[in-house]
């Protein structure tokens, strides 16, 4: 293990080789970035703007299953240290908008729509980050990022592929280093109830649907499919078993059971290893949300968030026809489910004992540490449209509030005084500094209204960003890797992901907010390959670029 000074960035460059020899590890070097917060920009809530993209449907009024709209996915697409946001559409075309700084965007379209989910990875390892969207009816598209992009952004400088050996439908997707070779696999999973309403028999009789995971051979994609149906609205990739392995999980809806495969040397195996678990699955976002060094998994579902007469009377025709025969042994329950891990190793449902069973018909689901104290909070964005289930309401749409809770270390409190109630209909979301503050703004992609980004102007704490960044492998971005903050009032963690929450991903980029006066000992970086590196004393108020 080799430690280095937050301001040696120049010289550890040029030692680079030298230390490799030293510890038997590629060279890491820093190069550290102030993260410009305003004294202007300290209203204590969020601050709405509506960005120029909206998520149309083809069916008017809108119906089942163009209900579900699109997700939304940020990371830096042109490597200039601002984060892009690409947002993926139903009735029109996908889109990448530009960030320009100061929460300026400009819009450029990418010639596809009927997507739902999107993803920004780089795919072919060669430093520039693509974009990959699922489709309703076929096999993810690839945008490759040529990174020849012109100073007007007039050329996108995208080109569009098929991913090589990936041709079963997906709704849902995810990518990882799951065999741990240093290239990204990918996981998929289809959405049944839709490709049989849209293809009928021809759907029923080409056996093409389920979940795969695609293995990376040089480039090329390798399938094994690990069911045959399913109803897959969200996966995650989540150590199930605590073996330093990433396990597959498998959120499904119309009550079918969540899956679950381990990774083994045998192969995928499957196990059921949770007691209780959402009935209709939308979305999966895991995380450390204790301090303990270890990671929960939050799933969502749909229930009311209030029980008032007009909440009720909303709600009531659609819960008469959501009645689930339970069989014996089936694990399933109508509400929000928080897996946490307990000392024997298996899971417990807490979603109780922290406050958040019910969120309304809930969507996107991410953690971040929205105030910067050094616990992870929640956003929960919600709300449903469409004629065959809302039709006893103006417009065919349940309209509900979508939900921020703070973390007090021990529960997730409401805060509506957060300003993040929007009522506009979310459906894929992610967290993420768009504005190189050092705080996590909201990007949200409404169903049939503006796409919008939250601006966090809340008034506390500081902030640690780290960039990752692996040159000499495929995973150029170091997904799957794991880093931990030491600080003198505990540690916190965070893993680098791609995909989370419903149909949607963050950035590579690591934020840590801060505990209030902590002194930051040193940061840890487990690669994922198992190497690791260690920073000693990093400054708060930086972004970090540790280059291996």
């Amino acid at each position: 293990m080799i430690t280095y000074s937050l301001r040696l960035s120049i010289i550890l460059g040029l030692l680079a080789i030298i230390l490799a020899g030293c510890s038997g590890l590629p060279g890491t070097g820093q190069q550290d970035e102030s993260l410009t917060a305003s004294a202007t920009r300290c209203t204590d809530t969020f601050v709405p703007h509506a960005l120029d993209f909206t998520t149309t449907t083809k069916s008017q009024p809108v119906r089942m299953f163009d209900s579900n709209g699109a997700g939304v996915a940020v990371d830096d697409l042109d490597n200039d240290g601002d984060l892009d946001i690409a947002l993926a559409n139903l009735g029109g075309p996908n889109a990448i908008l530009w960030n320009l700084g100061g929460l300026a965007f400009h819009r450029q379209d990418l010639a596809h729509s009927d997507s739902r989910a999107v993803a920004i990875v780089d795919v072919d390892g060669d430093g520039w980050r693509d974009v990959v969207f699922t489709n309703r009816l076929g096999a993810p598209l690839w945008w490759r990022n040529t990174g020849l992009h012109t100073p007007d952004l007039s050329d996108a400088g995208f080109a569009q592929q098929t991913l090589p050996g990936v041709m079963a439908p997906a709704y849902a997707m995810t990518w990882g280093d799951l065999d741990q070779d240093g290239d990204l696999d990918l996981v998929t999973g289809s959405y049944d109830a839709e490709l049989e309403q849209i293809l009928r028999d021809s759907f029923m009789l080409g056996g093409g649907a389920g979940i795969y995971y695609y293995e990376n051979r040089s480039g090329a994609f390798v399938g094994q499919r690990l069911a045959d149906e399913a109803q897959a609205l969200a996966i995650a990739l989540f150590d199930v078993n605590d073996d330093g392995w990433l396990d597959i999980v498998t959120g499904n809806d119309f009550g079918v059971q969540d899956a679950v495969w381990l990774h083994s040397d045998a192969g995928w195996q499957p196990a059921q290893p949770f007691a209780a678990t959402t009935h209709s699955t939308m979305s999966f976002a895991s995380a450390d949300i204790d301090n303990d060094g270890g990671e929960e998994l939050f799933a969502t579902d749909m229930k009311p968030y209030a029980e008032d007469p007009q909440t009720m009377a909303q709600w009531q025709p659609v819960m008469d026809g959501m009645h689930h025969t339970m069989l014996e042994g089936d694990p399933q329950i109508m509400e929000n489910v928080l897996q946490t891990r307990q000392q024997d190793g298996a899971f417990a449902n807490q979603a109780a004992a922290w406050g958040v069973t019910a969120t309304g018909w809930s969507w996107s689901s991410q953690f971040g540490d929205l105030d910067n104290d050094g616990w992870l909070d929640l956003y929960v964005v919600n709300g449903m449209m469409a004629e065959e289930l809302f039709g006893h309401l103006p417009g065919n749409e349940l309209v509900e509030h979508n939900q921020a809770f703070r973390n007090d270390g021990q529960r997730f409190l409401p805060a509506p005084q957060w300003g993040l109630d929007a009522t506009a209909g979310g459906r894929g979301m992610t967290l993420a500094d768009l504005d190189n503050d050092g705080d996590l703004d909201a990007v949200v992609n409404n169903l049939l209204a503006p796409a919008m980004v939250y601006e966090n102007q809340l008034c506390t704490g500081q902030a640690l960003e780290v960039d990752l960044r692996w040159p000499d492998s495929d995973n150029t971005n170091a997904l799957g890797a794991v880093l931990t903050l030491h600080t003198d009032e505990g540690r916190l963690m965070r893993e680098v992901r791609a995909g989370s929450g419903y149909a949607s991903g963050g950035p590579s980029r690591i934020h840590f907010g801060l505990p209030e006066g902590a002194s930051l000992e040193r940061l840890e970086v487990r690669w994922p390959d198992g190497a690791t590196s260690t920073v000693d004393n990093p400054e708060p108020g930086v972004r970090l670029t540790i280059t291996r």
